[in-house]
């Protein structure tokens, strides 16, 4: 009985939250990148059907889910046929974006030397996928309300059903570690999936919130800043009580990142900007793999050996196939390998550092070409900054976190939500070859200069009301005809 009173009750704030923050005019192509996040943030569908938590073993591993496959094979072929009727800004968007063309390229042409060619190009379609939803935000009428949009719907969902699934279905919203502690998952595959998105969805709607917050008052901004306000105490009572500290840790930057752009122009300067960030990349690599500031790690409840990763790292590096080359886009973690492993690691199949895996993947040509999508990326997020700031500071933060979270995670893959907005972070838009709304491009220039020139003018409207009304001459009907 208490569960189906859980139940109506969150259905009940679902359903509130959606129509307290409603109103935008958006394609109905949206939904494609709606239902792709959904999927990304929380268990795949045929997991959600026999009410567990996926595992992945053998053949199964390599083959994936029918019911999986067929679904996202539905939405990518949607999508597609969304993007077929913008062309010219898809056009626009892949010419801008020459280094990460590049990169899937070279994701498709690792096929070549793979152990399981068909796996490689099974999985390179996923990720085109998620080059597909990202354009379909971007080319919307509105990008800004577009991304706003999908990301909050999805937070507004997620964040109260994990409660839900912890709180009144513990079978379902917990589960317990290879070492025998029961963990927090909620809608999520374990614990660190969790606190991901919490993360992600967290730093969303801070900066929304900030932004709204902004606004001239009205009813649609006091209905926004409800919604916000509840999801957002949510996801810090979350990810407080997780134990997901690398989440917790990006969560807290990106939160001061997003704060520190908002105190002024000065703030959104190239040098500061680039200082501040090189700061916090460089603190997170000393305390985790320099053994500098060992009381950080205590205070974050790791240890040295950030709990067991290094000890992963060196069991796999020697079994990486081909250093230049790699074994092939997602193709490390299958095979023979997937069974020693399974014996040696208990189970695991991912190297829990981004950049690692990667390498064992790509090989080291794969990181140069992650390396150039960064460096083009963050200038281009630097350049946004000056002339659009409101979107650029969500893209400041989603690059950040990327960076510091693939330090103890492996999140540069297919249909990820880390991964997801980090390509639409570092993704170049060609404003004036699009066509757009110019409120989208300048969210917070010009826009926000008409949102103070509107403030001004009813701030003075009564006294210009009243000389006006001293100035008009009155009517005498002595001298009316």
């Amino acid at each position: 009985m208490i569960p189906l009173i859980g139940t109506l009750i969150i259905g009940i704030l679902i359903y509130t939250l959606i129509r307290l923050d409603r109103n935008e005019r958006l394609s109905y192509a949206i939904w494609v990148p709606w239902a792709w996040l959904m999927i990304a943030s929380s268990r795949p569908i045929s997991a959600w059907l026999t009410f567990s938590a996926p595992v992945y073993a053998g053949d199964q591993y390599i083959d994936g889910s029918p019911l999986d496959r067929n679904i996202l094979t539905l939405l990518l072929i949607m999508g597609l046929i969304a993007l077929s009727r913008r062309t010219r800004q898809v056009r626009a968007i892949l010419a801008a974006n020459p280094a990460i063309i590049i990169f899937f390229v070279y994701c498709l042409i690792s096929l070549l030397w793979s152990e399981y060619p068909f796996v490689v190009f099974k999985r390179w379609i996923r990720s085109v996928a998620d080059i597909v939803v990202i354009i379909l935000i971007i080319t919307e009428p509105n990008t800004v309300n577009a991304l706003t949009w999908v990301l909050k719907r999805v937070g507004y969902i997620m964040i109260p059903l994990s409660i839900l699934f912890i709180r009144f279905y513990p079978s379902l919203g917990r589960a317990y570690s290879r070492g025998g502690v029961q963990e927090w998952t909620g809608v999520g595959t374990d614990k660190n999936a969790l606190g991901m998105i919490c993360m992600l969805f967290g730093v969303t709607l801070l900066w929304r919130g900030i932004s709204v917050y902004r606004e001239p008052p009205t009813d649609k901004r006091k209905r926004e800043l409800v919604a916000i306000s509840i999801v957002f105490a949510m996801i810090l009572y979350l990810i407080s009580v997780v134990n997901s500290q690398t989440a917790l840790a990006c969560f807290v930057m990106a939160d001061l990142l997003i704060i520190v752009t908002y105190i002024g122009p000065a703030f959104r300067r190239p040098a500061f900007v680039s200082c501040l960030v090189g700061a916090m990349l460089a603190v997170s690599f000393c305390v985790l793999f320099l053994g500098i500031g060992g009381g950080a790690l205590s205070t974050l409840g790791r240890d040295s050996s950030l709990t067991g990763r290094t000890v992963v790292w060196q069991t796999i590096l020697p079994y990486a196939k081909n250093p230049w080359l790699g074994a092939g886009y997602e193709n490390f973690w299958i095979g023979d390998r997937m069974r020693l492993f399974d014996r040696l690691l208990g189970g695991l199949n991912q190297a829990h550092n981004g950049y690692i895996e990667i390498y064992l993947n790509l090989g080291w040509i794969g990181i140069v070409l992650l390396g150039v999508i960064i460096v083009s990326g963050y200038r281009n997020i630097l350049k946004g900054l000056h002339s659009s700031p409101e979107p650029n500071r969500l893209k400041l933060a989603f690059f950040l976190i990327c960076l510091v979270y693939n330090f103890t995670e492996a999140t540069f893959k297919m249909n990820c939500l880390v991964w997801i907005t980090f390509l639409w972070a570092v993704m170049a838009i060609p404003e004036h070859r699009l066509g757009l709304q110019e409120s989208t491009l300048e969210f917070n220039g010009r826009q926000q200069h008409r949102v103070d020139s509107n403030r001004e003018l009813s701030r003075w409207r009564p006294k210009l009301q009243k000389d006006q009304a001293l100035l008009t001459p009155k009517s005498n009907s002595a001298f009316t005809l």
